[in-house]
């Protein structure tokens, strides 16, 4: 991993976590301030676009200061940790006087406005050392404001962007009124308090709703009561992580491309029953999707559907047609979806393609998949069948053309040469890019694949040696 440099030796600055990665969300410290690490020890968990990925140290060194709370989202390029000064015995540059060693407030002022001011005095030397100000040779990111992590979840909770909003407490900082004045639709413009060391007592803003006072309880509630019914609850989350690339990723595709679906049912009763027989052979688990993979890159290398296994490159306005076939599988985590790639699925038996979707399946849910894994599709299948559910009408992946969701399999009437039976259906869904595929190339290749769904002793060799 490159690590970047700073202007200062003792600070480490967020490195680039992967190409083309800007930021990255903080899921767990894994030091502490005070602690002595060597190169290599792990710093903190951070969790890019797809990727989960520790950060080691560059150096051995005793922690000074942790820039950023668990579940921020930090810019590469910024601070991440600042280690003490002459081999780790001193501690990064602070102020002369850090603002909470400054005298208390007199007696003779109100108590709210008193136990506010200290609470002021005992986070703001924190906040401005993490945010704020010269932080050891760096600076803050511009527009960041500086406030506490309660303060910051209230305001994810109240749905207040607090970058836009004023602080009218010690230098600037974002206080817990100030959220709630903006969320109220008050001012969010709010003069700072002439002095640092001695606060004032505020008269009461006539202009501010009477929930943002500069009065209030001794021990403010962390959280309005809840409804009595709980009805009326809600929750606010944001786009971070896997989650917004998700978002991200569908909304361009569904921009981008004119999907259209085409649907069949293929009679995997002979399938079946061979998957059984394989699997006690083997001693391995054996699924229908190893097989589905292995139909489905069979028909890829077809030179009748080449298009099928294309990506568009719509800033050249080109398509590109690949040789080779590289299987995504959609893979649901707790992080949301994945798609991990096999490379040169055409080349792989019906085993060896179980193997590999187990693999990877495994390391996106873990999420010690390598990112480089997550990338160069070709064409997707997604299993949408292993939840519930028969018929869908997936999303591209974008760039491909091409995405196949395989339904769950139920038993169903068979109609062959004038008679009946009960057999295995599996549902089949193929979407398409119209403005690469036509609708007569995607019904011919999903009639291709249920063809040979149905005939499945011809997948147990590779498609292409």
């Amino acid at each position: 991993m490159a690590h970047g440099a700073s202007t200062d030796p003792n600070v480490f600055i967020l490195p680039d976590l992967g190409e083309g990665v800007h930021e990255a969300e903080l899921i767990k410290w894994r030091v502490s301030v005070g602690d002595t690490v060597s190169e290599h020890d792990i710093l903190a968990e951070m969790e890019t676009d797809k990727a989960l990925v520790e950060v080691p140290s560059p150096r051995p060194g005793t922690i000074a200061q942790l820039h950023g709370s668990e579940g921020e989202i930090l810019k590469v390029g910024n601070p991440l940790v600042t280690y003490g000064g002459e081999g780790g015995s001193k501690p990064a540059k602070q102020a002369d006087k850090p603002i909470q060693q400054k005298p208390a407030p007199k007696a003779d002022k109100a108590a709210p406005q008193a136990e506010e001011a200290t609470e002021e005095r005992e986070d703001a030397g924190t906040v401005v050392g993490k945010m704020g100000g010269e932080v050891a040779g760096m600076t803050a990111t511009g527009g960041k404001a500086l406030a506490t992590p309660a303060v910051r979840r209230l305001a994810r909770d109240m749905g207040v962007d607090i970058d836009t909003v004023r602080g009218t407490g010690i230098g600037g900082r974002v206080l817990e009124k100030d959220v709630r004045a903006a969320s109220s639709g008050g001012s969010q413009a709010k003069a700072p308090a002439a002095r640092r060391n001695v606060p004032d007592v505020a008269p009461m803003d006539r202009s501010e709703p009477h929930s943002a006072v500069v009065e209030r309880p001794a021990t403010p509630p962390a959280r309005m009561p809840a409804p009595a019914s709980g009805r009326d609850e809600s929750t606010r989350i944001p786009f971070r992580g896997v989650r917004r690339t998700i978002a991200n990723r569908l909304k361009e595709s569904i921009t981008q491309t004119v999907h259209f679906t085409v649907m069949d049912e293929a009679d995997v009763t002979a399938l079946d029953s061979l998957r059984r027989k394989l699997a006690a052979a083997s001693g391995e688990k054996v699924s229908f999707l190893p097989f589905v993979a292995s139909a489905v890159a069979r028909v890829l290398g077809d030179q009748r559907f080449r298009a099928l296994n294309a990506t568009t490159d719509d800033a050249n306005e080109e398509i590109i047609q690949h040789r080779s076939v590289h299987m995504g599988i959609a893979t649901d985590t707790d992080s949301g979806l994945m798609v991990p790639v096999i490379r040169d699925a055409d080349r792989l038996g019906v085993l060896e393609l179980g193997r590999a979707i187990t693999q990877i399946a495994e390391s996106a849910r873990s999420r010690a998949i390598p990112r480089e894994q997550l990338s160069g599709s070709t064409f997707t299948i997604s299993n949408v069948g292993s939840h519930a559910g028969r018929f869908a009408t997936p999303i591209i992946n974008y760039p491909e053309v091409g995405i196949l969701a395989v339904g769950r399999g139920r038993e169903g009437m068979v109609v062959s040469r004038g008679s009946f039976r009960v057999g295995l259906l599996l549902p089949l869904s193929l979407a398409c890019d119209h403005r690469v595929v036509d609708g007569a190339t995607a019904a011919l290749a999903l009639a291709e694949i249920v063809k040979l769904l149905q005939d499945p002793e011809g997948l147990l060799t590779p498609a292409r040696g």
